[in-house]
């Protein structure tokens, strides 16, 4: 009998021992298996990860601070063993910041980069190549190969893009309207362009606020077969100084004519709330596709995206990488840096808080997933850079080293042209000599 008590109470005991592991407390989170932590264990082998602390820095204003704030909050809620360290800022202060960090080897683990700044840091061995993380820590499923490829230098891949953008010009349709003109037509041309900006000084109107001289020469010129660089980065894209001579001295006369506002009249600009658009004295402004919302924002009031000038505006246009997350060669945690960018381009929630100020999401099922939760003006954004898909062509190859000095020059040139204090002709040469100089110590 007592044989039978003892085992029946070793059978009691076991029985115990199965509902403890099985997870039968029916109190709090019961499932514990939904949990981050054991999400994470199994898929660590059974074990949980080992700590991880990652730094991420950007450049960007208050809002973009915000919501990649909270972003990097729902990452580490799935992720618990990672620390996430951020460093921000604007941008003159961000790349100011970032330039002692990468000559010290001591860049963060991930970082936001541009296309201007990108080859300097990929050129340099800073960035690391993200082409083993791609199909594994980071799904690229929903998303074109193109969007891909725009992260590419040469045959290895250092950003990951993190959204496309498309020019063209952000107005407004009743002072279009106002200035006499009823609509601004899709293959308009540098002819029209002239036109409707001589209408709008006649209304009082500036047509817009000038066009930034190392953005749109480069489409200018795109729409002529020719390049800002050529394929090597050792030298100008072009031959013929007649093509400077042209777009400078049509964008000069619309400055000095009083069509365009002068360099000291944008100086006075701090923020979109003192744009002449904002303030009705302004029919449009020249800019990339993801600065609409905030634009419109502030306006508040309907306004419209018009494609660039032509003709040949499909040779000209073309999707733009907003800007791209690298890795930097020095992290000692690139896999895991590598997973927080998959979250960062592919979580639809995240996405949610992100509405695309980075640039159009570059995956289709987050692009369709935020239709669904995005303004009107949003959906703007999205139609236009799917027009601009189809009626654009492949981007040029990324800006070579000693670009950021060449577009220092060619900025300062066009202010003196806006000014009248040298001609075009003259800048033309000038310019050729300066950016030759500086392109030459890449051969």
């Amino acid at each position: 009998m007592k044989a039978r008590q003892k085992i029946l109470l070793l059978l009691m005991a076991f029985a115990l021992v199965l509902v403890s592991a099985c997870g039968g407390n029916n109190s709090g989170n019961s499932n514990s298996s939904n949990t981050p932590a054991a999400t994470n264990a199994a898929t660590n082998g059974g074990k949980e990860p080992d700590p991880v602390t990652l730094r991420i820095a950007w450049w960007g204003g208050q809002p973009r601070h915000d919501y990649t704030m909270k972003v990097i909050e729902m990452y580490k809620s799935k992720n618990p063993h990672v620390t996430i360290e951020m460093e921000y800022a604007n941008y003159d202060d961000y790349w100011k910041k970032l330039a002692p960090q990468a000559a010290a080897n001591e860049l963060p683990d991930i970082i936001q980069i541009d296309t201007q700044n990108y080859t300097q840091y990929a050129g340099r061995n800073q960035l690391a190549d993200l082409t083993p993380y791609i199909g594994n820590q980071i799904d690229v499923s929903d998303i074109s190969q193109n969007a891909i490829d725009g992260g590419k230098l040469g045959d290895k891949l250092y950003g990951m893009n993190l959204g496309v953008n498309a020019l063209g010009l952000n107005y407004d349709p009743a002072l279009l309207k106002k200035a006499g003109i009823e609509s601004i037509p899709e293959n308009w041309t540098w002819d029209d362009y002239v036109s409707m900006a001589a209408k709008a000084k006649e209304a009082g109107l500036f047509f817009d606020s000038g066009m930034r001289a190392e953005v749109f020469f480069g489409y200018y010129l795109r729409t002529l077969g020719k390049t800002l660089f050529n394929a090597e980065g050792t030298g100008l894209g072009y031959e013929d100084d007649q093509m400077f001579v042209d777009f400078f001295g049509m964008l000069s006369k619309l400055v000095i004519d009083g069509a365009v506002p002068s360099p000291d009249v944008l100086a006075q600009i701090k923020g979109a709330e003192d744009s002449h658009l904002v303030l009705n004295q302004g029919i449009g402004v020249w800019q990339w596709s993801n600065q609409y919302v905030g634009l419109q924002q502030v306006a508040n009031r309907p306004m419209a995206l018009a494609p660039m000038v032509g003709p040949e505006m499909t040779k000209g246009l073309f999707l733009k990488p907003s800007m791209f997350f690298s890795v930097s060669e020095n992290s000692k945690v690139k896999e895991e840096a590598a997973k927080f960018i998959n979250f960062f381009v592919n979580d639809i929630e995240a996405n949610k808080l992100i509405l695309g100020d980075r640039g159009v999401p570059v995956s289709a099922k987050v692009k369709e997933a935020l239709k669904e939760v995005s303004s009107e003006a949003q959906i703007q954004v999205y139609d236009y850079v799917a027009w601009a898909e189809s009626n654009s062509s492949p981007m040029d190859p990324a800006d070579p080293i000693g670009s950021a000095e060449v577009f220092k020059s060619l900025t300062s040139l066009a202010e003196q042209m806006n000014y009248d204090k040298i001609k075009p002709e003259e800048a033309a040469k000038k310019f050729r000599d300066e950016a030759t100089s500086i392109l030459k110590k890449n051969k």
